[in-house]
């Protein structure tokens, strides 16, 4: 679920991060080695934070995920360290990615943190939707996706924590069957305060909801209980219905 980066040894000091760092993509190569234990097998994704990248660990061979933070993203490193703290928090949630420990690089004169947690094989969500007939699931087994999701933002909820960016390019299909096996990364913090962000959550459900069933293009088709739980993607009329996601 993280991202990563190496650069050769440079014989002067790194600096720390600052706010004149605006580094806006390491571009790290498949064949790069980080840490001096880690080669960069390719990158999975970017966001606003950094990027996330698939890597092989040398001494064993097991492959392992990387984020990598970007330097004004992350001052202080106050982004970077927050972050493995709530994956250390929220360790025993199920739909999480395990996070393992934390390696430092130098780039461009900044000494940078990678976070390295366990490689998850999957499918994004918004791949696989795209896949399906009509780039949409069928009423029946949507709400299993929303069903199963659920169940994983319940459990960070109850330890007292939220997600903070659910939708479905941060959401890994790992199989399907009667139900949908899971996993959620790219957690963020925000300052607005966790009961508007655990409301944030609740909302985004009912977006990824709303998008495998196609969408505005096939609402007006859905069924009417369909619609209830949608409730035309209008966030008062959701938070008023679902004020927790247990509700949902």
């Amino acid at each position: 679920m993280v991202g990563s980066h190496a650069v050769a040894k440079n014989k002067k000091k790194a600096k720390k991060p600052s706010g004149s760092a605006r580094i806006r993509d390491f571009d790290l190569r498949p064949g790069r080695i980080l840490a001096g234990k880690y080669e960069v097998i390719g990158r999975l994704g970017r966001g606003w934070e950094g990027e996330v990248y698939h890597l092989r660990e040398l001494a064993t061979g097991i492959e392992r995920a990387a984020k990598l933070f970007y330097p004004h993203r992350d001052r202080g490193l106050k982004t970077s360290r927050r972050f493995a703290m709530k994956l250390h928090k929220l360790r025993h949630c199920s739909m999480l990615i395990q996070y393992h420990g934390q390696e430092s690089i130098s780039y461009r004169g900044c000494q940078v943190p990678i976070l390295i947690s366990e490689f998850v094989e999957g499918e994004l969500l918004s791949d696989f939707l795209r896949r399906q007939p009509g780039r949409r699931l069928p009423p029946f087994q949507a709400l299993h996706l929303l069903h199963a999701l659920c169940v994983g933002i319940m459990e960070i909820h109850s330890a007292g924590e939220y997600h903070g960016d659910l939708h479905s390019e941060n959401v890994i299909v790992q199989r399907v069957g009667l139900g949908f096996d899971l996993k959620l990364v790219d957690l963020l913090h925000w300052d607005e305060g966790k009961r508007e962000a655990r409301q944030d959550d609740v909302v985004g459900l009912i977006e990824i909801f709303y998008e495998a069933l196609g969408g505005a293009k096939h609402y007006a088709r859905l069924p009417r209980a369909v619609k209830r739980i949608c409730c035309g993607k209008r966030r008062t009329l959701i938070l008023k219905k679902f004020r927790k996601v247990h509700h949902l």
